[in-house]
């Protein structure tokens, strides 16, 4: 296969996730495995456990990133590119297009129904993940343990990336005590719908890029952690009113594709069609060229024995944190009968139709979402 066709074969995948990788980082990366590894084998789960690994030990939206690596490992820095442009489109103009009504017209179109059977229908998506994922990375009982570590540190709140690092750690120092060999060196990882309000400060284009630069520069974890670093950076200097924000996270939440996509609605919040361009690309830009950065290094470390422990730590420790996320979507999506009869049929679904598939779950549950709530 020529290099044209690979591109476009990374394109049209890429772009399909874009339109229905909604539930979060997690749910995304389980659809993105669904596709890349069992569907396409265009990498090994043992290499896309190593991406998640390095993923999770960087700043930016993660499961944007790991498209990013898929599209690397297909076609080179333009696979890279192109998956990473075309994942994001959908959510973008989607998050674009919401932003006008709420500028223009001061509402936005009532989609909650179907959010709220989507939401329990991925549950199913992340629990089959963790199961394909969990068997490569859990090679021995030492690594399961890390790994029941690493989900009660979660679950009791710690930070994801001390976690992750932690873990790590532990593994480099169980495993070469273990052989009786001295670390000789010390090893540190790469870390490189409601009324629209006036705003109360007017702001320029390059202070919108700039602003969102910095905050895709040191984001790390959810759409929440995201709720706090805009507060900081419009919110409290008078670019933007809380309530305002709230809705932008609201409307990222509810679409397919990356949360950073709250950036274009914010943007054009702020400074119209060229807000959103420039905020856009001023949250996304430092994700482009850290996996630009990072891709090349990860299977070289990998060939480091000491390195190589750590990354066996920080697989399983994804794969613990996965299942803390899961608890918690748990917690927030079923709520009521609906949702638990979608979360049953999903699960039946996923596990028992063989020719079904994530976006054949997502779609059954909107539908479904909608149909139940007419009840």
């Amino acid at each position: 296969m020529n290099q044209l066709n690979k591109l476009s074969e990374v394109a049209a995948v890429m772009f399909k996730l874009g339109c229905f990788a909604f539930g979060g980082p997690a749910a995304h990366i389980a659809m993105l495995e669904e596709e890349i590894v069992e569907k396409r084998k265009w990498i090994t789960q043992e290499h896309f456990l190593d991406l998640i690994g390095a993923t999770n030990l960087i700043p930016g939206p993660n499961s944007t990133e790991m498209v990013m690596h898929a599209g690397h490992e297909r076609a080179g820095i333009l696979g890279l590119i192109v998956a990473g442009l075309c994942f994001i489109f959908p959510a973008v103009v989607i998050t674009g297009f919401l932003g006008f009504l709420y500028v223009e017209y001061g509402q936005t179109p009532n989609i909650a129904p179907f959010i709220l059977g989507i939401k329990p229908a991925v549950l199913s998506v992340i629990i089959a993940a963790i199961f394909k994922l969990g068997k490569k990375a859990i090679k021995t009982k030492e690594l399961g343990f890390i790994g029941a570590i690493t989900l009660i540190l979660s679950l009791l709140g710690v930070d994801e990336i001390i976690s992750l690092l932690g873990t790590g750690l532990l593994g480099i120092i169980y495993f070469s005590f273990k052989e009786k060999k001295k670390i000789k060196q010390s090893f540190q990882p790469l870390l490189l719908s409601s009324i629209s309000l006036p705003t109360i400060q007017t702001i320029s284009g390059s202070t919108i890029f700039f602003k969102f630069l910095k905050v895709g520069t040191v984001l790390y974890g959810s759409g929440y952690v995201l709720f706090a670093y805009l507060d900081a950076e419009l919110v409290q200097q008078g670019f933007l009113s809380q309530q305002e924000l709230m809705d932008a996270i609201a409307m990222g939440q509810f679409t397919p594709g990356p949360v950073l996509s709250t950036a274009t609605f914010i943007g054009y919040q702020l400074g119209g069609f060229q807000g959103a361009i420039l905020a856009t690309l001023g949250i996304f830009t430092p994700s482009f060229i850290l996996v630009i950065a990072l891709n090349p290094l990860i299977p070289k470390l990998r060939n480091n024995k000491k390195v190589g422990y750590f990354l066996d730590s920080v697989n399983v420790a994804a794969v613990a944190l996965m299942i803390s996320v899961l608890l918690s979507m748990c917690k927030a999506s079923l709520v009521d009968w609906q949702s638990i009869i979608i979360a049953c049929l999903s699960l039946f679904v996923t596990f028992k139709v063989k020719k079904a598939n994530a976006m054949h779950v997502i779609l059954g549950g909107a539908v479904l979402g909608y149909l139940l709530q007419l009840i």
